[in-house]
């Protein structure tokens, strides 16, 4: 995918360190670039380097925040969480009977509790029983080597310039749903169940909880495809198509800038 040999370190892995400034360097993140590993045992999780435990109940959404805003490695296991949803989204709590019910979120998110189920129907979710516990880290600290996915947090103007350079090469049209509240669903859930980039507009509960600022879009993304959109933000950059986008005027006759773009 891409030039990644650009990015290679001298064994031959990603290099995390680089690749994250690359994208500071051509979007000026505010936001740590983060990865996201499944351990087949607990074991394995805690041989993490320097990762750390919690001592209290949460939500995934806080954990994943305490890395991205916090630049912290944390371990966890479903008895870590406040319920089943978060467990299940990563995939440490089965897609059984009474989950799919959804019935605590019949009156509260939905009308009706046929409605709370069909929301439960629609979530993408990973793999049930294949690990113990996940295990969030900044990229750059090279601990998850490789994660599962990657998480980008960036604004609307950062991302579409993001999905640009995913579709520098190889083009093809990226489409994505919103299964609403439990909107990570769409971004980790996704991503994780399918090995594909996944966009979403995280929820109320990631923004309460995660401390995901209001004008944060959230991209899933397998690390392999992070050197294909380095590469194509790059060549997007040396056309003058960079971040941050300019302002051009809305009264202003637009074919002297378009034509600095196209001719």
């Amino acid at each position: 995918m891409g030039n990644e040999g650009t990015r290679v370190d001298v064994d031959g892995h990603l290099d995390w360190g680089r690749l994250v400034d690359d994208l500071n360097r051509l979007l000026r993140l505010r936001t740590t670039p983060i990865g996201m590993k499944r351990f087949a045992t607990v074991a394995d999780m805690e041989a993490v380097p320097r990762v750390r435990r919690p001592q209290a109940i949460h939500t995934m959404d806080q954990i994943v925040g305490q890395a991205s805003r916090n630049g912290w490695t944390v371990g966890v296991t479903k008895d870590d969480f406040v319920g089943d949803q978060c467990a299940a989204v990563v995939g440490l709590h089965p897609r059984d009977d009474d989950w799919l019910a959804g019935e605590r979120y019949a009156g509260v998110w939905y009308s009706t509790p046929d409605d709370a189920a069909a929301h439960q129907a629609a979530m993408d979710l990973p793999s049930f029983g294949t690990h113990e516990a996940v295990v969030v880290s900044p990229l750059a600290s090279g601990r998850l080597d490789p994660p599962d996915i990657c998480l980008i947090y960036a604004t609307p103007a950062q991302m579409i310039l993001f999905i640009n350079g995913l579709q520098w090469t190889g083009y093809r049209k990226l489409e994505w749903g919103c299964v609403g509240e439990s909107s990570c669903a769409d971004s980790w859930g996704r991503a994780l169940a399918t090995g594909e980039p996944s966009l979403s507009i995280p929820c109320f509960a990631e923004r309460r909880y995660g401390g995901v600022m209001e004008d944060e879009l959230l991209m899933a993304i397998p690390p392999s495809f992070l050197p294909t959109v380095v590469d194509g933000l790059a060549a997007l950059a040396r056309n003058g198509l960079r971040y941050p986008i300019a302002p051009y005027g809305v009264t202003t006759d637009a074919r002297a800038g378009l034509g600095h773009s196209y001719d």
